[in-house]
């Protein structure tokens, strides 16, 4: 393999004593090995804070490709942007779903304190407290062992933004709505939402639906071996349906505890998050189908089974 001559300039519109960069690779060096030399020269820009593009802004993204793979060639001029300071895709999901965690026990157990009224909670608040815990260790369970990450980070500003939605709105938000006398023995005395028939139809859609979310990750991660960032086209349980399925569930999963509840706040936090997951799911389906042309189902749907 012969050698390559790069030019490495910044996207930054500020005056740097640095940049321009001229470095010499062989064709067979990696765009990690790139960005390590980058880091040599550089080394506040560590290789988690770059973002290469080509002169027509066009991203390269796999680490572990040849520049020649990548089409670089000699003579290029190749552009760095400093994507600030970065955090592991890992750490802020185990954040983000810590919270509720420790939100929701709080104003549970101390609800008469908060509250300023001694009460009796009902069986529809213990069991909402018990399902809501029980998603959120399954989702830092599903963070753990389960999922894999194309990327290795993001900007570390992002972990407050990210957090704030399930700390606001699936935490307090949701933890003050249902966790209130409003919802106590007495009040729901002669509620539809005491009686066991309807309670348990609530739990069995939730389970089910927390039971298929977790069977869609774990296809999903069946996908990716580890290490690898390959795409591959998913199917099989929800999948021949919708692009997303992981999301339908999720969706449904909260469907379950708005069903339960009745509350305002839930509704609140499900619509955010399904309409979030939408955009996701749309944005996804577009790549599915561009990387994959016609071998990728044209009858599937992007989140809706059958509709949408």
């Amino acid at each position: 393999m012969s050698n390559i001559s790069l030019t490495i300039l910044s996207r930054s519109s500020k005056p740097s004593h640095i940049f321009p960069l001229n470095l010499d690779l062989k064709e067979s060096s990696t765009l990690l090995e790139l960005k390590k030399a980058i880091h040599l020269k550089h080394k506040k820009l560590d290789t988690t804070r770059q973002r290469i593009t080509t002169v027509d802004k066009k991203p390269l993204l796999d680490d572990k490709s040849s520049l020649s793979q990548l089409n670089v060639k000699n003579g290029d001029v190749l552009y760095v942007k400093d994507l600030g300071p970065q955090v592991s895709w890992r750490t802020v999901f185990l954040v983000e779903y810590a919270g509720p965690l420790f939100i929701h026990p709080f104003f549970y157990h101390m609800s008469s304190i908060i509250y300023r009224k001694p009460f009796e909670h009902s069986e529809m608040q213990r069991i909402a407290y018990i399902l809501v815990l029980l998603h959120f260790f399954k989702r830092e369970f599903e963070t753990v062992f389960i999922h894999r990450f194309s990327n290795a980070t993001m900007p570390f500003m992002n972990i407050f933004r990210n957090s704030a939605h399930y700390h606001l709105l699936s935490g307090f938000l949701i933890a003050i709505a249902i966790y209130g006398p409003w919802y106590s023995v007495e009040a729901l005395k002669d509620s539809h939402r005491s009686n066991n028939g309807y309670l348990s139809f609530w739990i069995a859609f939730w389970l089910f639906n927390q039971i298929s979310n977790f069977i869609t990750h774990v296809k999903l991660r069946n996908l990716r071996p580890a290490g690898s960032t390959k795409r591959a086209i998913p199917t099989g349980y929800g999948f021949d349906w919708v692009t997303c399925a992981n999301y339908f569930f999720e969706i449904g999963s909260w469907l379950g505890i708005l069903g339960l509840t009745g509350s305002w706040a839930v509704a609140i936090f499900l619509l955010v998050s399904a309409g979030t997951m939408a955009k996701w799911a749309k944005k996804k389906d577009q790549n599915y189908r561009k990387e994959f042309g016609d071998k990728y189902p044209k009858s599937r749907r992007i989140l809706i089974p059958y509709i949408w």
